[in-house]
């Protein structure tokens, strides 16, 4: 997919992320500690965060989660352990909730169109 926006982009500067969508789960009855209620939930479509219409996120459970997330965007070899696991602990060790990570979609990117920083010819190879 060429850039619209910069006409010296081209089909080789393209790049694809998986949409993911974070959501809250626990064990039934479960008293959870962080502000969440289960079934919370926010979106990440590139690289934006999207969280429904008055619903809130702790930013002590984001921090614990953005590591992750990048990764989680991307492509990974069949045996990386981040192809696996999908849920993260909350990180009050009190509060049994956990935090499902799924993808939900592929979205392709131009570098062209999220960078100012140019490919070079070696790198389009790769």
């Amino acid at each position: 997919m060429p850039s619209t926006q910069d006409p010296t982009a081209s089909a080789d500067d393209v790049f694809e992320l998986y949409d993911l969508r974070v959501e809250v789960v626990a064990p039934d009855g479960a008293k959870l500690y962080c502000g969440a209620k289960v079934g919370d939930y926010f979106e990440l479509k590139g690289e934006m965060l999207h969280l429904p219409p008055g619903q809130g996120f702790s930013i002590y459970s984001l921090a614990a989660l953005l590591p992750l997330l990048a990764s989680k965007q991307r492509r990974l070899h069949p045996n990386d352990w981040m192809s696996t696991d999908a849920e993260v602990a909350c990180p009050d060790p009190n509060c049994p909730s956990r935090f499902r990570i799924v993808r939900s979609g592929l979205r392709r990117f131009s570098h062209a169109d999220t960078t100012a920083v140019k490919l070079s010819s070696t790198e389009q190879q790769q």
